[in-house]
């Protein structure tokens, strides 16, 4: 993963200081590219431990074509919480009562997702956070966009038209309520010599804490859409905009640019499975993952 670390050095070399939606502060660069050889082994950073199970249903939600956290929290993982929570603050008067990130933020937090859980009827009114990634996969105007990705990677591997875009103005403004308008907006499979490759277009990326889940994510998407399309995994480019480390990142980056990498782990993914929208938890298996100790980093909302 020399590219990740790479890319971080980058940024505090080379990067501008630059203001942002959260108020955090980031220093910033714009356009870069990664590129990651799958058959080489899973591309899961090993200088900080990424909770792989919260990877791995988030991108199941979204292959489903969900838009509510409900399903994510009664599953564990909570990467997408702060964001519905922070308009419930916001449109229930709360949010000069409970200011971002104070003690009492975080408990009336952890008070929000408890009845996510448990309530349904507060979960579709709450969790809910827009047409963002799942509905625009599945449902892009009426175009299940997942569907015809696989049906054409079968039927014209050299098309150049296996696009798949996250990105829908019409639904920007509605996203940015209750969730986030997508990071990574587009997506792009390539078939050659049996391989399968995937290139992500990401305009936003939080380089500490989201990049290292977005090149899992998305490498973990190439292997099942090539299992289930008859393809052997290609590469996995990753290509950015608006790359950045948050001012309040940037202790947590020297310490992880400070480790040394270790080898790689291999993503075993049950062979048995032949539908991408049969997939589930226990069909992926991560083998020799030995990372170091994970780095505890606020998420900027």
């Amino acid at each position: 993963m020399k590219q990740y670390h790479d890319l971080m050095q980058r940024i505090l070399d080379e990067g501008v200081e630059k203001g942002d939606r959260t108020g955090t502060g980031t220093i910033s660069i714009f356009g870069h590219q990664m590129r990651f050889n799958l058959q080489d082994g899973f591309p899961v950073v090993t200088t900080k431990k990424l909770h792989l199970r919260s990877i791995i249903i988030e991108l199941l939600w979204f292959i489903k074509g969900d838009t509510n956290i409900r399903y994510l929290v009664q599953n564990g993982v909570n990467i997408w919480n702060e964001w519905p929570f922070q308009n419930y603050l916001n449109e229930n008067g709360l949010a000069d009562e409970f200011p971002k990130y104070t003690e009492g933020w975080k408990a009336k937090l952890e008070e929000f997702k408890e009845n996510i859980k448990a309530d349904a009827s507060f979960a579709k009114k709450w969790g809910e956070l827009g047409p963002v990634y799942g509905r625009q996969w599945r449902n892009f105007e009426g175009v299940d966009q997942i569907t015809q990705l696989i049906e054409d990677l079968k039927n014209n591997p050299n098309s150049r038209r296996h696009i798949v875009s996250a990105w829908n103005p019409k639904d920007i403004p509605v996203m940015a309520k209750s969730g986030l308008p997508p990071c990574h907006t587009l997506f792009q499979f390539y078939v050659a010599d049996g391989k399968l490759s995937c290139q992500l277009y990401q305009r936003s990326a939080d380089v500490f804490l989201g990049v290292p889940f977005n090149i899992a994510s998305y490498a973990l998407l190439t292997m099942m859409i090539a299992q289930v399309t008859g393809y052997k995994p290609g590469d996995f480019v990753h290509t950015f905009g608006d790359a950045h480390l948050y001012i309040n990142h940037l202790e947590q980056t020297h310490l992880q640019l400070s480790r040394d990498f270790r080898p790689l782990p291999t993503m075993k993914i049950n062979p048995e499975v032949s539908s991408l929208f049969d997939f589930e938890f226990e069909d992926f298996e991560l083998v020799g993952y030995d990372p170091h100790p994970h780095i505890k980093a606020a998420v900027a909302v």
